[in-house]
């Protein structure tokens, strides 16, 4: 399978590093292999899988400078089938570092040559902003997944998010899809959630994943005890969701890997 799927919006606070921490394990649950790449300096997906951050440990960072590759820097989950390319606080210097740097853009998909084959999926969880380390991503990937928070001021923004995978595709000469409209943090008791639902679904068609991210309070603990959500809690709805999620996105492999094939 070998698909790459960045997660962003430059909106923070919709679920982007939940939703990357969370969709990894639930397809490594599928008995795939998984690698979660963080990049983000906050380094939250890192620390929500139980991944220690210590001076001594390479991140993503070195790989994007070039002093390390990514079998350097990868490390195992507690959760089988889910390794993690972390992250720190350091990745905040790679915007400045790489500004001068030819082909900027291009730093993170070529480092990712090398061991896109040892996995079914990458996911790449992005910073909330749209910066040299987004575009990286985005240049990397083959699609975009874009979690959208049930609220007021939804919309905002990601028609810039979508003008800059249209610019990737025509520079970068990538055939970047999205992957799909997540709607996160989803609670059907308020009218807002409805409308902001019934809007997003006109707005964006088919492209809004059918599963929704419920607003759970254990989904929200889960990443202070360095677990997915089917680590902490298996039963829960926000495991659920995920699990549902990760058979959605599957579902659509199967249905386009067997439209392709009746194309040829």
């Amino acid at each position: 399978m070998n698909k790459v799927i960045s997660i962003a919006n430059q909106k923070g606070g919709v679920g982007k590093t939940t939703t990357a921490i969370n969709l990894a394990a639930s397809l490594a649950a599928c008995e795939l292999r998984v690698l979660l790449i963080d990049s983000d300096p906050q380094g939250n997906s890192t620390t929500g899988l139980g991944i220690e951050k210590t001076p001594d440990r390479q991140t993503l960072y070195n790989v994007l400078i070039g002093e390390a590759g990514f079998t350097e820097i990868v490390a195992p989950t507690a959760f089988e089938g889910l390794w993690v390319a972390p992250a720190d606080r350091n990745l905040v210097a790679a915007n400045l570092d790489l500004i001068e740097e030819e082909n900027r853009e291009l730093k993170l998909r070529t480092a990712l040559e090398p061991i896109k084959s040892e996995y079914d999926f990458i996911l790449i969880d992005c910073p909330p902003a749209l910066d040299l380390l987004t575009l990286n991503a985005l240049v990397a990937s083959d699609s975009v997944l874009v979690p959208i928070q049930c609220e007021f001021f939804a919309l905002e923004g990601i028609s810039q998010l979508m003008d800059t995978v249209d610019r990737v595709k025509e520079s970068f000469d990538q055939t970047l899809q999205i992957e799909g409209v997540l709607l996160t943090m989803y609670d059907d008791r308020t009218n807002l959630t409805r409308q902001v639902e019934a809007d997003l679904r006109e707005f964006f068609g088919a492209s809004v994943f059918h599963t929704v991210i419920p607003r759970t309070v254990r989904l929200a603990e889960a990443p202070s005890f360095g677990k997915p959500i089917l680590a902490y809690d298996p039963r829960s709805r926000g495991a659920e969701s995920y699990i549902q999620l990760a058979k959605e996105i599957l579902a659509h492999e199967q249905s386009h890997g067997h439209a392709a094939q009746g194309a040829r």
